[in-house]
């Protein structure tokens, strides 16, 4: 599903490059879930980017079955992301100006990968089925961070990555929302890599890794 290799990765602070990754290898198969922790500034969320294509790596791979994400040009890697990626933050970044029904949608319309089914069965796992006309200033951060979920995996995608997904949540949510997200995922069985704090939502997963000091433990 999802194959890192001798991933580097730095940026300039003022005269010097500071190195943030310095060689991580990774891996998360079909169906399985990973957590990925480490402490404040030890490019988690650094490393999320560089898989998702927001960012480019100063060397090493990111693979995904056969295509090599790192060596893709921007429009590639734009196209890739859309269709293939699933991809939810802790601030919901749902869209304002849209229903729940047509922010679920949105990401498989662009992507063109549509499954009215599929759209069906999140919307009642989800329990998004009385909110479907509502707008996001309408919902709690639960209700937000379902349709968020809801809407990453519409599309099918070969790997959810999450960060931070239930920073803004309290636990008792948290809980309910990763239990719901761990099961949709085995569900399709795509890949789910989750940046997190929290040692309690990690033990949730399948596996977990640490990132320290630019490599992976």
């Amino acid at each position: 599903m999802l194959t890192v290799s001798a991933l580097t990765k730095s940026f300039s602070s003022g005269q010097e490059r500071v190195a943030v990754l310095r060689g991580v290898d990774l891996a998360v198969q079909p169906g399985e879930s990973v957590a990925l922790t480490g402490e404040s500034g030890s490019g988690k969320s650094t490393l999320l980017h560089l898989i998702a294509g927001l960012d480019q790596p100063d060397s090493g791979d990111i693979r995904f079955a056969e295509a090599t994400i790192s060596t893709m040009a921007d429009a590639e890697r734009a196209a890739f992301r859309r269709e293939r990626l699933g991809l939810v933050f802790q601030q919901f970044n749902l869209i304002p100006s849209l229903t729940v029904a047509d922010n679920l949608v949105f990401q498989a319309r662009l992507a063109g990968r549509q499954d009215e089914a599929w759209r069906a069965e999140l919307i009642e796992r989800l329990g998004l089925g009385t909110l479907l006309r509502r707008y996001p200033e309408q919902l709690s951060g639960g209700q937000q961070q379902r349709v968020a979920i809801g809407r990453a995996l519409a599309v099918k995608p070969l790997l959810l990555l999450a960060d931070e997904p239930t920073g803004n949540l309290d636990e008792a949510t948290a809980d309910e929302v990763l239990a719901l997200a761990t099961d949709l995922v085995r569900r399709t069985g795509c890949g789910f890599l989750m940046v997190t704090h929290s040692e309690r939502l990690a033990g949730m997963l399948d596996r977990r890794v640490h990132l320290h000091a630019g490599l992976i433990h």
